[in-house]
């Protein structure tokens, strides 16, 4: 083991493995300490990657040079599109992932990556040293970590992704026991320190359903809900001709009902969230089966989703039915679902609650306020979903190399990615809840799309180095095509006679004089893949490349239907982005403007924006604030 590493990455799941493959990728020794070598990467929840909003985030952390989708594709087991009945800002790419290949997969990118050391062990202390000259706006600088087996390790950065892991409590009925996820012990220590040094705590909940044994299942009584016959990888890397990579399988659907509800509540009483026992705050929009029946109980049935958790194991995820009643009720209310009448369970759903760091203690680069070269990413921020921490493990790694290198720290604007928007939702809003990632989230969604991403984001990861130059040349190469392609459908025209009996097949008016190809393409029947098998494009060569080209195909096609909608959305961003260039001066003295509300100057003060479009996220603080602000910067 060093004695000193540039980076020390504290905790090894989706945060910490994309933290410590970017910043070594970056050039730099990173030391990635986990309670368990054998728990990297791992998925202790649902093992499912992405969803709608979180498919986005996986396009997006590839496109910047991160691991979570390569690993996704690899080691997939169902692929879906979701939402593809809606328009094109909302599909999503969604996958079903053997939760033991992902993590030994996960855990071999790690090793394969030069520069970093995996140490198994617990950091129970973070070193700190009072903040030079160079260091203003900071009380302190990280210089090091302490461990339980007693190891001092200096360094110049220190990333937490701890997780649910911290001062974490687990909860099933009357049952409580400290761990952060079953047969894994709590991490204790690091809060205490973190509270000395001068942060504040609070504390959230999450929750998982039981997992139950797949031969007491009557699938037959279920809804089969099969994938992606042409399944689509989340990785512009992936090579499209072997995937997918995994056998592929179906997940099926059933319902609960009144006599589940009826027996789920006779365990309200031995219920720690109805008890008052846990005292951390939920995900709202991920209730327990318990919450649901409660919140809504005019619903007489909520849904239930059974999905496999490996190929060839046993147990099957319940999804929809998250839980912390006593095992008996969980497995009595379970057995009156269609499907589940014999069911038994493997390992019963509980509660986990542990200690967050309220995201007003952090900056838009993941660094906090307080120490310098300390960063948070994750659940420790208040996140729920691998993937909202993959996505914020991935910035606070590039973000504490490039602070390293004395370069300008990468932040994504909330018009150029939703990783941006979560980042910005985090340090503005500052959510007292668990926060998870939603396409309502994003203002810009028709331009934030899942489809786009590399075009939006490959170069920031091209210019950092986390991505290989053959991707920018096939990139170069698809937006010269897709340029070219909508230019010859805005110019050119097509006869009656050689599109007719296309748009009638498709219940689509047929034409009575030569037609431009772009407006052909907008109606809403008309598909450009389809389109272009007309015989009139046979030998056009312009036509044959594009045909080869699926994603071209769709980002033209989207690009000529929506372009109302998207020059809209451009000029939004346009105002937006003069907002974000008026900048506010890091030692700005709010107190000082009379007219500001008393909140506003609270806020103001908490969160410290550095841009007038900054502030004007800031809940609390109202137009006339901001109007404020702008007349004494201008006076």
């Amino acid at each position: 083991m060093k004695k000193h590493y540039d980076i020390i990455v504290i905790g090894a799941g989706h945060a910490g493995v994309e933290a410590s493959i970017a910043a070594a990728k970056m050039g730099f020794s990173v030391g990635l300490v986990t309670m368990d070598i054998k728990a990297i990467g791992r998925m202790s929840c649902n093992p499912a990657i992405g969803g709608t909003a979180k498919g986005h985030l996986v396009r997006e952390i590839d496109a910047l040079g991160g691991v979570m989708g390569q690993i996704a594709d690899k080691t997939g087991i169902q692929f879906k599109m979701l939402n593809t009945s809606k328009g094109p800002a909302v599909w999503s790419p969604r996958c079903q992932s053997d939760k033991n290949i992902y993590s030994e997969t996960a855990a071999e990118f790690v090793r394969n990556q030069e520069g970093i050391e995996v140490l198994q062990d617990m950091v129970k202390e973070l070193r700190v040293n009072e903040a030079g000259s160079g260091e203003s706006g900071y009380k302190y600088k990280i210089t090091g970590i302490k461990t339980e087996l007693g190891y001092e390790i200096g360094c110049r950065s220190v990333i937490i992704t701890s997780g649910t892991f911290l001062n974490a409590v687990m909860h099933t009925g009357k049952s409580k026991v400290t761990g952060g996820r079953i047969d894994e012990k709590a991490a204790t220590g690091l809060s205490d320190c973190m509270l000395g040094i001068g942060f504040v705590t609070g504390r959230l909940k999450t929750g998982t359903p039981p997992r139950l044994d797949i031969r007491t299942i009557d699938f037959g009584k279920t809804e089969v809900q099969p994938g992606d016959k042409n399944s689509q990888p989340f990785s512009h890397r992936t090579n499209k001709g072997n995937f997918p990579f995994q056998r592929q399988v179906d997940c099926y659907l059933t319902h609960t009902n009144e006599q589940t509800h009826e027996i789920l509540r006779t365990g309200f009483e031995d219920s720690p969230m109805f008890t008052g026992r846990i005292k951390g705050i939920g995900p709202r929009y991920c209730p327990s089966i318990e919450d649901k029946i409660s919140r809504f109980s005019e619903k007489p049935r909520h849904q239930i989703f059974l999905e496999p958790e490996t190929l060839n194991g046993e147990t099957i995820y319940m999804n929809g039915f998250s839980t912390s009643l006593p095992v008996e009720v969980q497995e009595k209310a379970a057995r009156t679902i269609s499907g589940l009448e014999k069911v038994k369970i493997i390992k019963q759903g509980y509660a986990v609650e542990y200690d967050f760091f309220p995201t007003h203690q952090i900056n838009l680069t993941l660094e906090t306020k307080l120490v310098s070269g300390l960063y948070t990413a994750g659940q420790i921020n208040g996140t729920s979903g691998y993937e909202e921490a993959a996505a914020q493990g991935l910035m606070a790694g590039i973000n504490a190399a490039l602070k390293l290198k004395n370069e300008e720290p990468l932040i994504l604007k909330r018009s150029e990615a939703y990783i941006g928007v979560l980042i910005d939702d985090l340090i503005n809003k500052c959510p007292e809840e668990p926060y998870r990632m939603f396409t309502s989230s994003a203002e810009y969604r028709l331009v934030l799309r899942q489809d786009n991403a590399d075009q939006r984001l490959m170069h920031y990861g091209s210019r950092l180095g986390l991505i290989e130059n053959n991707l920018t040349d096939v990139l170069k190469e698809k937006i010269k095509l897709i340029k070219e392609g909508t230019d010859y459908f805005n110019s050119n025209t097509i006869s009656p006679k050689d599109v007719n009996e296309y748009l009638i097949s498709k219940g689509s008016a047929g034409i009575s004089q030569n037609e431009f190809l772009s407006n052909i393409i907008k109606r809403n029947e008309v598909r450009l893949n389809e389109l272009l098998k007309l015989e009139t494009f046979g030998d056009n060569i312009l036509m044959m490349k594009i045909r080869e080209n699926e994603e071209a195909v769709n980002q033209i096609e989207i690009d000529i239907k929506y372009r109302g909608y998207i020059d809209r959305q451009s000029e939004h961003i346009s105002h937006f982005i003069k907002n974000e260039e008026l900048r506010i001066p890091a030692d700005f003295k709010y107190e000082k403007i009379k007219s500001l509300s008393a909140e506003a100057i609270e806020k103001l003060g908490k969160v410290k924006p550095n841009s007038i479009g900054q502030a004007m996220r800031i809940s609390g603080v109202r137009p006339s604030d901001i109007s404020a602000i702008m007349i004494y910067m201008r006076g």
